[in-house]
């Protein structure tokens, strides 16, 4: 069995996990094993269904056409089975991305479509579509002072008192080779996440402590045009809502399971204890620079560092 950490989790998998940073065994037991298993084509008692993906209490039967069938079953197991013309490696695309996703949503957690950093010591969430920038940007934050959290899933669980923690991750940050060569990261280039794809996996340059960290911030990502006014700005609690509930990982089957409720209660926790805004500026490399000076400027205005100093992690 290969070991994992993932969001703040201890994960026992029969298959390495490609563009994971592998763990110690912890405790025990696992809290996750991802296993090989026959796996039906459907679910005689799903309660709902559509094309590729089935539902039945507490089980979720997820088809990827081509590639594996794969039953997430309460919040604890993922059993897959690999079509015969596949390869291992792009089945670990779809266990560590969609259906862990799944399984933390079976567990009750928020899952946004985030990446992280830590900033001197408190979580700081970017959130957008793919393709918004939100690895890119990790990686240049973490590359000047702050330490990589997470990338693309982002787990948000809340204390005893409602309070929002971001568990760091065993994800390597996934970057084009044109975003490699923009942050000088060439060097660092790992494996090409599937096939040709010239987007590849990124060890961060530092890592937090395996433990969670408070949420600070959630920084919702926009690409500038001519009717939007670059800089940041603080959205009030109903826009925070929609927009934390549209940033769901895999929305379409957040609606399906039934969670659309769930996530606009906890917008409201996060509300309540961070503080989120819109981030606006041209996806362009040239200014990236620009982006994270006044990103710093941001987290002292906000008290999240010091007058002086630099965005370090504790």
């Amino acid at each position: 069995m290969w070991h994992y950490r993932i969001a703040g989790l201890g994960v026992a998998c029969e298959i390495p996990l490609p563009g994971m940073l592998p763990s110690d065994p912890i405790g025990s037991a696992p809290d996750v094993v991802i296993r090989r298993a026959a796996i039906p084509p459907a679910l005689p008692t799903a309660t709902s269904s559509g094309p590729d993906w089935a539902m039945a209490e507490g089980r979720f039967l997820l088809v990827i056409a081509g590639v594996a069938r794969i039953l997430i079953s309460g919040g604890r197991d993922i059993a897959f089975d690999i079509d015969a013309n596949a390869e291992e490696r792009d089945a670990a695309i779809f266990l560590l991305g969609t259906a862990f996703g799944i399984l933390l949503q079976q567990r009750g957690h928020l899952v946004l479509h985030a990446s992280a950093v830590a900033v001197n010591g408190r979580a700081v969430l970017f959130c957008g579509p793919s393709g918004a920038g939100k690895s890119t940007l990790a990686a240049a934050l973490s590359r000047e002072a702050c330490s990589f959290v997470t990338d693309d899933v982002c787990h948000v669980a809340f204390d005893a008192e409602g309070r929002p923690t971001i568990a760091p991750d065993g994800r390597m940050l996934k970057l084009w080779a044109d975003a490699l060569n923009h942050l000088s990261l060439g060097h660092a280039k790992g494996d090409a996440v599937r096939g040709r794809m010239e987007k590849y996996y990124v060890p961060p340059t530092r890592l937090t402590e395996p433990s969670g960290l408070p949420l600070a911030a959630v920084y919702f990502l926009r690409d500038a045009r001519p009717s939007l006014t670059i800089g940041i700005e603080r959205v009030n609690v109903a826009e925070a809502a929609a927009l934390l509930a549209s940033n769901a990982y895999r929305p379409e089957l957040t609606e399906k399971m039934g969670l659309v409720k769930s996530y606009f209660f906890d917008a409201a926790k996060v509300w309540r204890h961070a503080r989120l805004f819109l981030l606006t500026r041209p996806l362009d490399f040239a200014v990236m620079p620009q982006v994270v000076r006044d990103l710093d400027a941001h987290w002292r205005a906000l008290g999240l560092l010091p007058a002086t100093g630099t965005a370090g992690a504790p």
